[in-house]
């Protein structure tokens, strides 16, 4: 599974599901045999790969190919849950499992960004927030702007209570992307950052939804099926050294 889309503009994307794990709680120091088979399997090699100590906060931190803290698998930074680039062959891998993963490439500046949305980054709209960074730091423009919405857990399978409905009030669009269900809702994580990146004037044309849902995909890992002992996909996402 990968963006068919970003594959024509020189980035390289891959979804690593239930063949493996990207959770450092299960897995440890093994975690850097999951990314050099990954990399094999995908015929790529990084300078580097960036992954994050994931918090749901909306922060995003730029990866230049030497700062971060020094991590089994490459670099790593702490309380953060996306990661920007404007390096060609510097890794980006977040972690998730039944979040909404999200890549944003800069065609025009060669800018790539990864983040991780689970409904408390989603509420902060951290894609927007890369989005805005990317344009702040780099340039970018937003009309440029190619997007690949990862697969997460589909809306009949993920059940919320009030607090969370409450939690997404400055969302013009709410009721689009949450279904009552009793005292509770069903939310749709994937629409509710669609729904945002499409107001913060991401054309539709240059986004990519992948709705292949994280519990109901034997390709996939979900912390809702899964229990305690979730495991942990991986998206990837690199600029091709070649990339012009």
């Amino acid at each position: 599974m990968h963006s068919k889309l970003l594959q024509r503009y020189g980035v390289t994307t891959k979804v690593a599901g239930s063949d493996y794990n990207f959770r450092y709680q299960l897995m440890g120091e093994r975690i850097a045999e999951e990314m050099s088979r990954l990399t094999s399997e995908m015929g790529v090699e990084p300078e580097v790969i960036y992954t994050a100590q994931q918090t749901h906060s909306a922060n995003v931190a730029y990866c230049n190919g030497n700062n971060g803290e020094t991590f089994v698998s490459g670099r790593i930074f702490e309380n953060t849950d996306g990661l920007l680039t404007d390096q060609k062959g510097v890794g980006l891998l977040i972690k998730y499992a039944d979040c909404t993963p999200v890549i944003i490439f800069d065609p025009a500046n060669g800018v790539l960004a990864n983040v991780h949305s689970g409904w408390r980054g989603t509420t902060q709209r951290i894609a927007v927030r890369a989005v805005e960074k990317m344009c702040r730091t780099f340039g970018s423009k937003v009309e440029d702007l190619i997007v690949y919405v990862g697969p997460s857990i589909d809306q009949d399978n993920y059940q919320v209570g009030p607090e969370v409905y409450a939690a997404f009030a400055n969302f013009s669009k709410r009721d689009d992307f949450f279904e009552p269900d009793g005292d509770k809702y069903r939310l749709s994580m994937l629409d509710a950052n669609v729904s945002s990146l499409l107001e913060a004037g991401i054309r539709k044309e240059h986004m990519e939804v992948e709705r292949a849902s994280t519990y109901t995909d034997s390709r996939l890992h979900s912390a809702r099926k899964e229990g305690a002992v979730y495991q942990l996909n991986g998206l990837f996402a690199m600029m091709e050294k070649g990339l012009s």
